[in-house]
């Protein structure tokens, strides 16, 4: 498990990727169709076509880091795909990479207080 992300932004790729694609290709994906900086310190995340795979790639600040999970017995639950990145959570992140359905984590959101 990864853990210690802190506010890290996550951006889940939708859509199956050919999975043979190495660091480079992933990058090159990244700036090409997703608009967005590889090594900004973000995580993206890729799935296979069949979604027992996923790979996730991040700058950790000394070096790229690439990570490939592939579940046994079932598949992840993945959005529904279209042309765009999908910004989760760090808690959905954690219950995706655990092959949990991810959509069913919620963040809580409280209102901030006014008086003291």
């Amino acid at each position: 498990m990864i853990n210690s992300l802190g506010n890290v932004k996550i951006y889940v790729w939708t859509q199956p990727i050919d999975f043979r694609k190495g660091m480079n290709g992933l990058v090159s994906m990244i700036v090409s169709q997703l608009g967005l900086k590889p090594f900004s310190g973000a995580m993206f995340i890729f799935r296979s076509r069949r979604a027992d795979r996923l790979k996730l790639i991040f700058w950790d600040g000394s070096g790229l880091v690439m990570v490939v999970k592939r579940l046994e017995d079932r598949a992840f639950s993945w959005p529904t795909a279209t042309n765009d990145a999908l910004s989760i959570s760090v808690s959905q992140f954690q219950a995706l990479f655990e092959g949990i359905d991810w959509r069913r984590v919620v963040p809580l959101r409280t209102k901030t207080p006014t008086d003291v």
